[in-house]
């Protein structure tokens, strides 16, 4: 029996289309090292996730190539590598940032009475990871048929220039070389110099601003998020529009700005972020 020929799953069958077998068995064996069972040889390991030595020796060579496990030069025994202690702590921390930045958003959205929003840089895009209202019950609150997962390109949005601003311009370059400046608002920036030296106005501000930028009659501002290393991995905003605001760019920002700059510092600095 091949590897292909072998059975599959219990509870799946040949319709599953979508299923990777050989993703599945990866993932088995990467979660057969627990603290208890951290070093971990072949013969255990085809043990764990019920594969023959020479399938699993496969899979654990191709593993080992990717960094996700390592071996022991003496033993010849493996224990997980570096690439998925990232995975596990890129895990930990997306879920202490939802956890750390929920009420906080909520507050935001309360105080200023608009929609708040947090999202992270996913390439030339963001991707929003969480979206509060205001809890007053007016006509402040506003719904773009935005929610959690959505995305939009980070070239003409607030979250995506407060996270573009702080990339390094190698990675800030390999972005810009594959994001279309479309025009999408009657003031999109669609020129990548006069983004670049938006980006840089950024940097010295701490807000990026989005005036009709996106969708006609839309604005809003974002701050950036810092974690423990000074890093920026996600942005807050407050978006606007100005059929509930009419009031000029330069008088929102000074009412929105503040407590927007307090919000995104304090998540910071529950992150472990000190200035």
């Amino acid at each position: 029996m091949t590897d292909d020929d072998s059975p599959r799953p219990r509870g799946r069958t040949a319709a599953d289309a979508s299923f990777s077998v050989s993703l599945e068995r990866g993932l088995r064996i990467l979660s057969a090292f627990t603290g208890s069972r951290s070093v971990l040889g072949i013969a255990d390991l085809a043990r764990a996730v019920g594969l023959n030595k020479s399938t699993t020796h496969r899979y654990v060579a191709t593993l080992t190539k990717l960094d996700y496990i390592q071996q022991d030069p003496e033993t010849k025994k493996y224990f997980l590598g570096p690439r998925a202690a990232d995975l596990g702590f890129a895990a930990i921390d997306s879920m202490e940032l939802g956890r750390v930045a929920g009420p906080l958003l909520q507050a935001l959205a309360d105080e200023t009475g608009y929609t708040v929003s947090m999202g992270l840089c996913d390439g030339p895009d963001i991707v929003y990871v969480d979206r509060r209202r205001s809890g007053r019950r007016s006509s402040l609150a506003m719904d773009l048929n935005l929610h959690v997962g959505s995305r939009l390109p980070a070239y003409c949005t607030s979250m995506g220039k407060a996270l573009l601003a702080f990339k390094d311009a190698a990675a800030l370059r390999q972005i810009l070389d594959h994001t279309d400046m479309a025009r999408r608002g009657p003031k999109t920036i669609t020129n990548r110099e006069q983004l670049t030296a938006a980006l840089a106005k950024v940097r010295q501000s701490g807000v990026a601003v989005n005036d009709e930028e996106l969708a006609p009659g839309l604005r809003s501002f974002a701050a950036p998020v810092r974690d423990r290393s000074g890093e920026v991995v996600a942005a807050v905003n407050v978006a606007v529009h100005l059929t509930v605001a009419p009031t000029a760019v330069e008088a929102l920002a000074a009412r929105i700005e503040p407590p927007l700059r307090r919000t995104a510092a304090e998540i910071s600095r529950r992150l472990g972020h000190r200035p």
